[in-house]
C-alpha cells in the first residue's frame, strides 16, 4: 500500500440491531466523517453498501454482533471484498463519560477497527458447521422441553391417588412413558378427576415419546455431519458427538481464523490467568471465553480422568506436586485444548475398525481370549469391532496385537 493510500484510508464501524444498523466512518486520525442508518432489509443493505462505497479506500470495517444481528451484513461485506473484523461491545468507562447512542457505538467500532484492538476474523456461517450449529440449537431446545415435560409428569404422579402412585412411581422413565401412553380414556372432556389425571399423564407421555423420537433423529443427523466434517475429532478419547459438535461450532466454518492454539485456548476460556502475589506464584481459571466450549472441554477432561490411563497418571502426578483439584482440571483442560486445536486445524484421516473382526478370525482367536489379553470386557471387544463408539487408541493397539499374532502363526 502506498504512502498516499495509507494517509487517506478510512475505517467504518457498524452497530447492529434487529431492525436497523448504524454505520459510522472515521478517517485515519480517528475523526468522525459521517454516520448512516439503514434498515435490515434487502433495500436497506443495498443502501448501506452504496453509502459505504461512496467513501473510497475503506481499509477495514468493524462489526458488532457478527454471530447474531450482524451475520447477514458481515457476509455481504465480505462477499464484496471488504476486510471485516469482529468488535466487542464498547468500553463501559467510555460509555459513562460520553453516554450511549447507536451512533456513538458505531463510531467506537470504527475506532476499534482503526486502532487494531478489534482484529478477530468473524465466522463465515456459510458451510456445514452452520448446519451443525442449527441442528444443535434445535436439539438443545427440544431436549430442555422434553426434560421439563418429564419433570411435570413425575410431579403429577407425586400428587396422584395412592394406588396409582404406588404403581407408577417405581417405574423407570422409559417404562412409565410407554405405560401411561397406553391409557384408555373415554372420548370427550373428562369430568372425573381420576380420568383427568390419566388423560393428562397419557397426553404428557405421548408428547415426550414423540420428542424423544425427534431427538434420536436429530442426534443421528448430527453424528453423521460431525463424522463427515472431522472424523478425527470424534475419534479422540473422551470426545462424543455433543462435545465434538460444540467445539466445531466454536471454531466455525473457517478455523484458519484461529491463528494459534493459545488463541483457541483463550476463546474456550481455558488459558491460564496470572494470579500471583508476593512469593506465591499461581494461575487461576479463565472465566471468559465461550462457556459452551469450556463445558465441552470439562466433559472431555472428566471422561479421560476416569477412563484414560495417561490422564489418570497425569492427574496423580500434578496432585503430588501440590496442585489442587481445580488447578489440575485447569491444566488438563489447557492440554486438551492444545490437542483439539490441532484436530480442528489439521484433521488426520481415521482408520476404520471393520478390519478387526476378519483379522481376529484369521488369527484363530476368540473374543474372550482377546478380552483376557487386554483385561477388558467382551462388550468392549465387540463394540470396537462393530465400530459402536470405538476407542481408536485401543483399536490401534488391538490391530497391532492381532497383526503380531498373525505373524507368529504364519
Amino acid at each position: 500500500m502506498s504512502e498516499k493510500s495509507v494517509t487517506h484510508a478510512v475505517y467504518a464501524g457498524i452497530d447492529t440491531h434487529k431492525d436497523f444498523h448504524v454505520v459510522a466512518v472515521v478517517d485515519h486520525l480517528g475523526r468522525l466523517l459521517d454516520t448512516f442508518t439503514a434498515a435490515t432489509t434487502r433495500a436497506g443493505y443495498h443502501a448501506l453498501l452504496q453509502w459505504i462505497t461512496s467513501f473510497h479506500d475503506i481499509a477495514r470495517i468493524g462489526v458488532e454482533g457478527t454471530g447474531s444481528y450482524g451475520v447477514a451484513i458481515t457476509r455481504l461485506l465480505r462477499d464484496r471484498g471488504f476486510e471485516v473484523v469482529e468488535v466487542n461491545r464498547p468500553n463501559r468507562q467510555m460509555r459513562r463519560l460520553r453516554g450511549k447512542t447507536d451512533a456513538i457505538d458505531a463510531e467506537a467500532a470504527a475506532r476499534a477497527a482503526l486502532a487494531g484492538t478489534a482484529a478477530a476474523v468473524p465466522k463465515s456461517h456459510d458451510g456445514t458447521i452452520e448446519s451443525i450449529r442449527l441442528l444443535r440449537v434445535t436439539l438443545t431446545g427440544l431436549r430442555k422441553c422434553s426434560t421439563a415435560l418429564t419433570n411435570s409428569l413425575r410431579n403429577i404422579i407425586v400428587s396422584a391417588p395412592p394406588d396409582l402412585r404406588d404403581r407408577l412411581e417405581p417405574m423407570t422413565t422409559g417404562a412409565l412413558l410407554h405405560h401411561c401412553s397406553s391409557f384408555r380414556i373415554p372420548a370427550g372432556a373428562p369430568a372425573d378427576a381420576r380420568l383427568a389425571l390419566r388423560s393428562t399423564l397419557r397426553s404428557l407421555s405421548r408428547q415426550i415419546l414423540s420428542q424423544q423420537r425427534e431427538l434420536d433423529r436429530l442426534r443421528s443427523e448430527l453424528t453423521d455431519l460431525v463424522r463427515r466434517v472431522n472424523p478425527s475429532l470424534l475419534a479422540a478419547p473422551g470426545v462424543g458427538v455433543d462435545s465434538a459438535s460444540t467445539l466445531l461450532v466454536t471454531a466455525g466454518d473457517n478455523p484458519e481464523r484461529l491463528y494459534s492454539e493459545a488463541s483457541f485456548a483463550a476463546l474456550c476460556g481455558v488459558s491460564p490467568i496470572e494470579a500471583s502475589s508476593g512469593k506465591h506464584i499461581r494461575h487461576r481459571l479463565n472465566r471468559g471465553g465461550d462457556r459452551q466450549a469450556n463445558n465441552a472441554l470439562w466433559r472431555i477432561a472428566m471422561i479421560r480422568s476416569t477412563n484414560d490411563e495417561r490422564t489418570r497418571a497425569y492427574v496423580a502426578r500434578r496432585t503430588i506436586e501440590g496442585k489442587s483439584p481445580r488447578e489440575v482440571r485447569r491444566c488438563l483442560k489447557r492440554h486438551i485444548a492444545r490437542e483439539i486445536y490441532s484436530l480442528l486445524t489439521d484433521p488426520k484421516p481415521v482408520q476404520g475398525t471393520d478390519d478387526l473382526r476378519p483379522l481376529r478370525h484369521r488369527a484363530g482367536l476368540s473374543m474372550q481370549s482377546c478380552a483376557d489379553h487386554f483385561a477388558v470386557s467382551l462388550t468392549t471387544i465387540s463394540r470396537t469391532e462393530r465400530a459402536i463408539k470405538p476407542n481408536h487408541d485401543f483399536a490401534a493397539r488391538y490391530r497391532d496385537w492381532l497383526t503380531g499374532q498373525l505373524a507368529e502363526t504364519a
